[in-house]
Order: structure tokens, then sequence, then C-alpha cells
């Protein structure tokens, strides 16, 4: 469980619609720009959405309203601008039963094999590939990653600040490049270089 004493965040539109159980609804923390989900009889705040949650009703709803406007495709909007030794990418991740935390914003206990997780991201790496898609629109409903609010975008990063697999293959791309399929303890990811 995460302690949000520290974030006054805003409420969401109504949550009838967003597939919660009864009592939680979705919040948004103003120190971290991303939603996260609280329960306004217990005043329990959390990461993850709730047990009972029904995922599909909840992916559209997130896509709805938690879109981030703020950061757009071109990379432009808050806080943009290269670092020294750092660079931008965006990713998609899809988290499976072994992965190190097997419960994401989309569903509260993942119960996927490695090998369903693996077939899922081709799928969305053919699309991608094939131009009916991008990484970051596909990101918003997909990922399992809190980022893909930000249409998957982590920020700038340097050397040693991720997981190995996903640093080596992040910082191997060129901007605009979208990598092959990346196998972490997080999960499979899809990276793209933005800068």
């Amino acid at each position: 469980m995460v302690s949000f004493e520290c974030l006054l965040g805003s409420t969401s539109p109504p949550a009838s619609d967003a597939g919660l159980p009864a009592n939680w609804e979705v919040r948004h923390s103003n120190s971290k720009n991303l939603p996260y989900y609280f329960n306004a009889s217990t005043k329990e705040s959390r990461w993850e959405p709730p047990v009972g949650t029904d995922t599909e009703k909840l992916k559209a709803f997130m896509a709805e309203n938690h879109s981030s406007a703020a950061i757009r495709p071109d990379g432009s909007g808050p806080g943009s601008g290269a670092k020294e030794g750092k660079i931008r990418a965006a990713h998609l991740l899809v988290k499976h039963r072994d992965s190190r935390r097997p419960s994401s914003w989309r569903e509260a206990d993942i119960t996927r094999t490695k090998d369903e997780a693996i077939s899922i991201i081709l799928g969305h790496e053919a699309r991608i590939r094939s131009g009916q898609t991008s990484l970051g629109d596909l990101a918003v409903t997909e990922s399992d990653c809190r980022s893909a609010m930000k249409r998957g975008d982590l920020g700038f990063f340097g050397k040693g600040e991720m997981q190995k697999e996903f640093e080596d293959a992040a910082f191997a791309l060129k901007p605009g490049e979208v990598s092959h399929v990346v196998e972490t303890a997080s999960g499979v990811h899809l990276i793209e270089r933005l800068e």
C-alpha cells in the first residue's frame, strides 16, 4: 500500500463508469501527475486498482479521462529538453505472473504466463510496425506501467537509472526507433527512443 498523505490530488469525473468496486474512485496526484485509486470509506490510497475492478471498463475510463495532454507525441510539453548524457524514451510494458510485481493499474492480479505476455506484446509490435497505431497511443490503454497515462513516456534518464536490459536496448536505439521485445524483471517491453 502506498501512502499519499503528501498528495492532495484532484478527483476525476464521476467514476461510476470506471468499473471500480463500491467506495473506490480515481483521483489525480498533483505531485506525480498520475492517477491513483482512493477508497472514500476506508481512506486507503493505492497505485494499483483494487480487487474486483472491471479492467475493461477501467481501461476505457482511464483512456478517456486520464490520458496526458501535457505530453505530446512530438515530445514538446513540460520538462522537455535534452540533458547531457541522458536519453528520453517511452515504453509499453506487458507484465506476467512471474514479473517482480504482478499487478498494475489495469489489473490487480496478473495471472498470464510469460509466453502469453510475449504473444500479446508481439501483437502490439506488429500493429506499431504496420503503421496501424503508435507506441504512445497503444500504451495509453495497453501498458501495465503507470507511464501509460503519459503515452508511455519515461522522461529523460541516464546510464544506471533503469534495469540493465532496458537501458542497453534504449541506448542502442536512434531517436524515432522502436525496439523489438525486451525482457526485464518487470515483464516484456517495447521501447521507443524519443530523444
